[in-house]
């Protein structure tokens, strides 16, 4: 039997659902019975790794869930390395990443691997997402902006696109270990964003399929990240790990000359952003802790991200108009500040 208690095929694991936790034992349960209850037929295993909660999970999913692979993390190491060490123990021949915040809905694994046999090739994909509060569809999958933002994509006809959030991603085990998994001096943040980049540069698909899904209670493991009563709210923290680790996925990601384009302009446009938000808000540390860091980060990593990129340029395989096909002109950020107004951080 698998850890969810589905009938093992031929004594092997399909897939490896892989749920990063941190504090998350009110979210948990959820999670994880959304995943044994998966109406797919085939074995599935359910592996936790535990970031050194302070809320007691550990002790609640040993207690409630025996059936879960748990690791127990002694120290905070964040959500790459989470999810590495979770992908390094999976048995099973795909990995589904799933927040702590997220609940599949009933057909959503199926859906996934029938879509994976179907491409009969190494793919990332991901299914509709769903607001948990209020049922709303969010985004099937997004597209880019120039700048690496992502802008959500509601089109179930369009399938190729930019980025699949990590709150449930689906990859076979071997192109993720093809891809290297996530840079871990990534943290958190982003990491998604930069896997997609890259599987799409080596010519790997990034699909979103426009049928079964996922609820999401966004922001609730990170704090942030979605609009509030009209207006966008996000926390100091995500907002510069997001702005320092988009920049790092175009220095490594982009195409030449695009890069050498595009980088400049884009760290200009983050201090006068940082600027701006800091005299509207009166707040000095809206430069200081969000944009500034991203200048000091980049002078920090030089040498790891100078040799990342040369590992990707030499692996490939998509010219740069195909690379672009799912970006959009207009910076999605203009557009979030015409409809929210100034964002509002805790």
């Amino acid at each position: 039997m698998s850890a969810t208690g589905l009938p093992a095929v031929g004594g092997g694991v399909t897939c490896s659902v892989c749920i990063a936790n941190y504090n998350g034992m009110g979210l948990i349960d959820a999670c994880i019975e959304s995943v044994r209850t998966q109406d797919c037929g085939f074995a599935v295993e359910i592996i936790v790794h535990d970031d050194a909660s302070t809320d007691g999970s550990v002790e609640h999913i040993r207690a409630h869930h025996p059936d879960v692979r748990l690791i127990e993390s002694a120290e905070n190491v964040g959500y790459c390395v989470a999810n590495n060490r979770m992908a390094a123990m999976a048995q099973g021949e795909h990995l589904l990443l799933l927040n702590n915040d997220a609940t599949l809905l009933p057909d959503a694994l199926g859906t996934l691997l029938a879509e994976a046999e179907r491409l009969a090739r190494p793919a990332i994909l991901t299914l509709p997402q769903y607001d948990a509060a209020t049922g709303l569809l969010l985004d099937i999958g997004s597209r880019l902006d120039p700048f690496l933002n992502p802008v959500p994509n509601r089109d179930p006809q369009r399938a190729e696109v930019g980025l699949v959030a990590g709150a449930c991603l689906w990859i076979t085990k071997a192109l993720w270990d093809e891809l290297g998994g996530f840079p871990e001096w990534f943290s958190s943040i982003g990491e998604d964003l930069y896997l997609c980049c890259r599987a799409r540069l080596e010519g790997h698909q990034v699909r979103a399929l426009g049928v079964s899904g996922y609820r999401h209670r966004v922001g609730q493991s990170f704090g942030g990240g979605k609009a509030q009563a009209g207006s966008l709210v996000t926390t100091y923290r995500r907002r510069a790990l997001s702005e320092r680790n988009k920049t790092f996925v175009m220095v490594v990601c982009y195409p030449a000359p695009f890069m050498q384009l595009m980088l400049p302009l884009h760290l200009m446009l983050l201090f006068v952003e940082g600027v701006l938000l800091s005299i509207l808000n009166a707040r000095l540390d809206y430069l200081t802790k969000i944009y500034l860091p991203v200048f000091s980060a980049l002078l920090r990593q030089r040498q790891a991200l100078i040799s990342l990129r040369r590992r990707i340029m030499r692996k490939r395989h998509l010219s740069s108009a195909d690379f672009f096909s799912v970006f959009d002109t207009l910076p999605h950020k203009l557009w979030m500040l015409l409809k929210h107004g100034l964002p509002r951080l805790t």
